[in-house]
């Protein structure tokens, strides 16, 4: 009975402003059934975990859900994991930006869903664990259990600080209010998460998430419905190949020397080479996804639940990528012509612009043109009107439509989709840094196991104390200078393939040598560093799309290879530990 009103709600909270769109009474902006909207959505959150606690005895249930969930909502749970608020954001200003060639990645997820989900899953369902990193214990030993938590928990932490932080900006910027307020925006998105992550564990997180992805993709279609609309059709797909998209090759060949050209910076190729390996390495060590498998009840389970996540990827990214292409259509043809001058040049007004403001710390008016350049009124009213005209970068087309461009009503719906995708992703880093923090820091080193309710009071005071630390991370975020998001987005993409290095030692590989893991994984790490950060020092110009997949190689290269070199070396009757 109540999950059929929640339902009823739920589709009365996604129709209720498609109603309004035929209403040409409503004007655009945030309004206050915009913040109804997002409201009505707030509480039913946290009434879900509120619910799902009172059911809840166990530490199981809490983590993993009682280990029989449904491996459709785990599945679209996954796809809202990965998600973050900044790739809401940000695929649609790649596409505008830079066009379509991130979404040729989706092109490797038949590769993905074999590897991962044929050949390995089955390893990993057949160890039954709370903690992902319980896996590397028993040949790898406790030391590289905790360093492989600690990586996660470094890797989750900070990426958690700063999706929050992008979101509170992109909330700020979408309910059109002052800056100001970002951080308490940012303190009612980690407070709405911390509330039902705390109260529901992983059951209330995989139900926010589906009701979060289907928040999400109505955003990204309604906007692409708003715009196709106006056009009266779909007239804002390109017929040729726009100037300001770089060029795409499918090889990052040199086209005229005809070789390898690393420094290309994205292909086709390296698109889909960058996704298949994050994917994979993402669902094989991170936390967040290996709890979700174990949530399912076998490897069946969880193989349709990849598949799930697979599909509903493609699914909405594709429709961000067209969101995209129609956001670009619709800026680049409100963008007004360069205005004929008769009295000078545009280069002399922007020279002329450009002390005046130095020395006024103000652009000139239109009268303050005309009387010091000695120009015509006209020219100098023309001139002025172009400066200040609408000016975004590709990133802002998303955010700037949704606060101006999407009648009352609507604009709630997108910003709760927003408010969802910060809390998809929030709310799954928080359950699982609980997860570890619980079984690989504090049970496994108490000499007196605690009691079912004393693991679940714990349980539920550990996801407290982390979103307020993420809280009180992305706050710290706005005192950091320079390009806070590219410089953590590196930093965090780090540790994602030695994870993942530290797997594939311990499940492959039948005794390794705890030594070469370790000489491995710091070859993989030097080796991201090196790409990441060697072409700010001047040591190389390849391209971000080759982190990864070096890193990657690199790890295993040394590791595998050190294997078998002193595997051959030993005695055939030797005892001694084998690599």
């Amino acid at each position: 009975m109540l999950v059929r009103k929640l339902i009823l709600a739920l589709g009365t909270l996604l129709s209720l402003p498609a109603i309004l769109l035929a209403d040409d009474s409503q004007q655009s902006g945030v309004g206050a059934i915009d913040y109804g909207v997002l409201g009505l959505y707030i509480l039913g959150t946290i009434y879900l975990g509120y619910f799902i606690s009172k059911r809840q005895k166990s530490r199981e249930e809490y983590f993993t859900g009682g280990g029989n969930m449904n491996s459709i909502l785990i599945g679209v749970s996954l796809f809202a994991t990965l998600l973050s608020t900044i790739s809401y954001l940000g695929m649609p200003g790649e596409a505008a930006g830079k066009g379509p060639v991130h979404f040729v990645g989706y092109i490797g997820y038949p590769v993905i869903f074999f590897v991962f989900a044929i050949l390995m899953l089955p390893t990993y369902m057949n160890q039954r664990v709370t903690s992902a990193y319980e896996l590397l214990e028993d040949k790898l030993g406790v030391k590289f259990r905790l360093a492989g938590g600690l990586m996660f928990l470094t890797l989750r932490l900070i990426w958690m600080a700063v999706l929050l932080k992008a979101a509170g900006d992109a909330m700020v910027t979408m309910l059109d209010i002052d800056q100001s307020w970002s951080l308490l925006v940012v303190a009612v998105i980690g407070l709405v998460a911390i509330i039902y992550t705390s109260l529901g564990g992983l059951q209330a997180v995989v139900i926010t998430d589906a009701m979060q992805t289907i928040l999400l993709y109505g955003g990204a279609l309604t906007v692409l419905v708003i715009i196709t609309i106006d056009y009266g059709g779909f007239g804002w797909i390109p017929t040729e190949w726009p100037k300001n998209w770089d060029a795409q090759p499918i090889f990052p060949i040199n086209p005229e020397t005809g070789t390898l050209d690393l420094e290309i910076r994205v292909s086709w190729f390296g698109s889909i080479l960058t996704g298949v390996i994050w994917y994979v390495a993402t669902l094989g060590s991170d936390q967040t996804t290996v709890q979700r498998f174990m949530a399912t009840k076998d490897t069946a389970s969880a193989r349709t639940a990849v598949l799930w996540q697979l599909v509903v990827s493609i699914v909405v990214g594709t429709t961000l990528c067209f969101v995209g292409i129609a956001l670009m259509s619709y800026y680049q043809s409100m963008e007004p012509p360069v205005p004929q001058l008769e009295s000078g040049t545009m280069e002399d007004f922007q020279a002329f612009e450009k002390i005046f403001i130095s020395n006024h710390a103000m652009k000139p008016t239109a009268s303050d043109t005309a009387f010091i350049l000695g120009w015509s009124e006209a020219d100098a009213e023309a001139v002025v009107k172009y400066t200040n005209r609408l000016q975004l970068e590709a990133d802002q087309y998303f955010p700037h439509f949704i606060a101006h461009g999407l009648p009352t009503g609507l604009t709630g719906l997108v910003i709760a989709a927003m408010f969802a995708a910060a809390m998809s992703s929030l709310d799954s880093g928080v359950n699982s840094i609980t997860a570890v923090i619980s079984t690989d820091f504090i049970e496994r080193t108490r000499t007196e196991k605690m009691s079912e309710k004393q693991q679940l009071v714990t349980a539920r005071l550990i996801a407290v104390i982390v979103g307020v630390v993420v809280v009180f991370g992305s706050a710290l975020t706005e005192f950091i200078q320079g390009n806070i998001m590219e410089i953590t987005a590196s930093a965090v993409n780090l540790l994602t393939t030695p994870i993942f290095g530290l797997f594939v030692y311990a499940l492959y590989l039948k005794r390794p040598n705890p030594a070469i893991v370790g000489i491995a994984t710091m070859v993989g790490v030097a080796t991201a560093l090196f790409l990441a950060f060697g072409d700010e020092l001047g040591w190389h110009k390849i391209s971000f799309q080759w982190i990864g997949p070096f890193a990657l190689a690199a790890n295993l290269v040394v590791g595998l290879g050190l294997h078998l070199f002193f595997r051959r070396k030993l005695p055939a009757d030797s005892t001694s530990h084998e690599v």
